[in-house]
């Protein structure tokens, strides 16, 4: 059964940071793009990061300039380091792999930000 484990999600201040972590076995995270979606209460999923197998990485334009993700490939590990956060960043954040037999995903981690 394939996993991926997500951590580091929690209450946070506006302004404040959070780092979140995913992590899965490799012969799902070798070279495969990686990413990191968002739910809010009533609202559709959306694509929050990715970073190729290379490392080349994108961003929502919500987060831009705020978010970086980042792949430890030893650890199988991807971080989204989480910066001035913002009440509207409140929601359920999931973790994705992209492989050739198709996406998997975590259980979700929560992230609210008061304001």
């Amino acid at each position: 059964q394939v996993q991926l484990v997500e951590s580091g999600g929690g209450l946070v201040q506006a302004g404040g940071s959070l780092r979140l972590s995913c992590t899965t076995s490799g012969s799902i995270f070798s070279g495969n793009t990686m990413a990191w979606y968002r739910q809010a209460p009533g609202k559709q999923r959306e694509l929050v990061a990715s970073i190729t197998g290379g490392g080349d990485t994108d961003y929502g334009d919500s987060v831009k300039g705020r978010f970086t993700l980042s792949r430890d490939n030893v650890k199988n590990t991807v971080y989204l380091q989480m910066n001035s956060l913002k009440p509207e960043d409140t929601a359920v954040y999931y973790c994705s792999a992209a492989t050739i037999a198709g996406a998997y995903w975590g259980q979700g981690t929560k992230v609210t930000v008061s304001s």
